[in-house]
């Protein structure tokens, strides 16, 4: 093991164990571990896009509120 890797201990349903240990049989994983961090990387891959996503979202509509309440200035003063 490198350095930069770290040993975690997970709990996993029997059913997801006999899925994995078919996908090391069949998918040319070498082990169960390297399935693991296969399947923990694309997952990391796929949600960091969708949360830096929805966070640009987030500050599109945070500006486009910055605009709305200058607007209310401007022209609505009470």
């Amino acid at each position: 093991m490198t350095d930069d890797m770290e040993k975690v201990t997970i709990r996993l349903p029997k059913r997801y164990l006999r899925r994995l240990d078919f996908l090391v049989r069949v998918d040319d994983f070498p082990s169960r571990s390297e399935a693991i961090r296969t399947a923990v990387r694309d997952l990391l891959y796929a949600r960091l896009e969708l949360v830096l996503e929805k966070q640009k979202k987030i500050l599109e509509l945070d500006l486009k509120e910055a605009e709305f309440q200058e607007v209310e200035k401007k022209y609505l003063k009470p």
